[in-house]
């Protein structure tokens, strides 16, 4: 279990370093990851403002944060509440986990719901 723990902190504070080397090096040069869908097409995919969304978040300016990726913003608890979840599901090794637990029907609604959103920001 100890080795399960050092494995889930290591992986996580190595996930934060990188996002901190990001965000670092985005406000620094001002250069960020580019959509190749909206550079391809012009329209806005549903992850687009994802990375300004997260520094509004650091800055605590959660108007800002909505605004640039509504439906991430909203999502955003759920989804780290689920990867919480399998972080502690893996480290206690259970074999029921959350997974097998959320129905198909509920990520088939969340995929229409954003495709939805996809259209209704280039639409708006």
């Amino acid at each position: 279990m100890k080795k399960r723990i050092s494995k889930v902190i290591v992986r996580d504070l190595l996930l934060l370093l990188f996002f901190i080397l990001y965000f670092v090096f985005f406000k620094v040069t001002g250069i960020g990851i580019p959509c190749v869908f909206h550079e391809i097409t012009g329209f806005k995919c549903p992850g687009c403002g994802i990375t300004h969304l997260f520094l509004a978040l650091l800055r605590f300016d959660f108007k800002e944060a909505f605004l640039c990726n509504p439906l991430v913003f909203i999502l955003l608890p759920f989804f780290i509440f689920y990867f919480i979840y399998l972080d502690y599901a893996y480290i206690v090794d259970k074999k029921d986990n959350l997974v097998t637990k959320i129905p198909k029907a509920f990520w088939i609604i969340l995929l229409i719901i954003t495709i939805l959103f996809g259209i209704l920001r280039n639409i708006l």
